[in-house]
């Protein structure tokens, strides 16, 4: 096969043509590669579900480039396939032609809700540093990286998700954000490690007597237990401070967020039951456990949605 041209990602049918062909590319980036949080958005109105799967396109797109790129270009050649991806985003939004797969449908997004360009700047910086960094010092120094590669997705979703107070919820969006990435942080360590990269804090891994080779063993060592189950717990604190936060969302957008925040609270769960051993294997939740917490609340789903269109219909002025 041959390869993919800078700063594209492989084709899943036909090139769109239309915003609503940009739409369902981001849902199938969505569904192919974020299986959790898109059975999660299954949960939200039609109208909020496509806003979400056009924020995940935008960011798997570029995680594309940064990573599945790496096997046909070199470091130099990723910064610039990122680079130029970026300078057409904005170059969008100031009103410039957009021939390109998934950011008709991100732009609209932005436009339709207002969102903070400021974040997405954030963003791409963030996907930048993976190119020339492969660790951090400190959980502060991690946590700055975060904020670009994490929190801002959280508040980018935001204003798409609604609440009556969007100061308080912005917060608790960025707490589920980081919440959700160290998440994944613990869960890919080997992965990572595979591509040159560890996430947690050098003083962390000093602490516990691990070194970085001992992160590409099959089998994690009694010191790279108990690091990860330290990290488990720092995760979890991130997550008590973000729930407070779905309670303020609008009734529709409850349901998915709760979904989510207990399905990837539930991968922590997974770590813990093989006994920290997750080097040799990648844990996953497993499907009847997802299916099963997404039923238990499809009901509050259906009804919220049902209330929200009546609002619609019967308020003057409503969405």
């Amino acid at each position: 096969m041959a390869a993919a041209p800078a700063g594209t990602i492989r084709p899943v049918g036909p090139e769109p043509r239309t915003l609503g062909a940009a739409y369902e590319r981001c849902r199938q980036l969505h569904a192919r590669h974020g299986r959790t949080y898109y059975l999660a958005t299954l949960l939200l109105p039609r109208w909020k579900r496509r806003h979400v799967h056009a924020l995940y396109g935008f960011t798997r797109y570029a995680d594309e480039i940064v990573d599945d790129l790496g096997s046909t270009l070199d470091g130099a050649g990723q910064a610039a396939a990122l680079r130029s991806w970026g300078e057409r985003f904005f170059a969008g939004l100031r009103g410039a032609p957009c021939d390109d797969p998934v950011l008709p449908a991100v732009l609209h997004t932005v436009r339709a809700f207002d969102l903070d360009v400021a974040d997405f700047e954030r963003f791409l910086d963030a996907m930048a540093a993976d190119l020339h960094t492969d660790g951090y010092r400190s959980y502060d120094d991690l946590l700055g990286y975060m904020e670009g590669s994490a929190a801002v997705i959280g508040t980018m979703l935001a204003p798409i998700l609604e609440s009556a107070d969007p100061v308080a919820a912005r917060e608790h969006a960025r707490q589920l954000g980081l919440a959700f990435q160290l998440t994944n942080f613990i869960r890919d360590i080997a992965e990572d490690h595979q591509r040159g990269r560890v996430y947690l804090p050098a003083a962390d891994l000093e602490r516990f007597g691990v070194a970085r080779g001992d992160l590409a063993a099959g089998r994690a060592t009694a010191a790279v237990r108990e690091l990860v189950a330290f990290e488990v717990e720092r995760a979890r604190a991130h997550y008590r401070a973000a729930e407070p936060g779905i309670g303020l969302l609008a009734p529709s957008s409850q349901p998915c967020i709760r979904v989510a925040f207990d399905l990837y609270g539930g991968i922590l769960e997974e770590v813990e039951r093989a006994g920290y051993q997750i080097l040799d294997h990648r844990v996953r939740v497993p499907r009847h456990r997802r299916l099963g917490v997404a039923g238990r609340h499809l009901l509050a789903a259906r009804t919220a949605a049902r209330a929200e269109r009546h609002v619609s219909v019967t308020t003057p002025g409503a969405r």
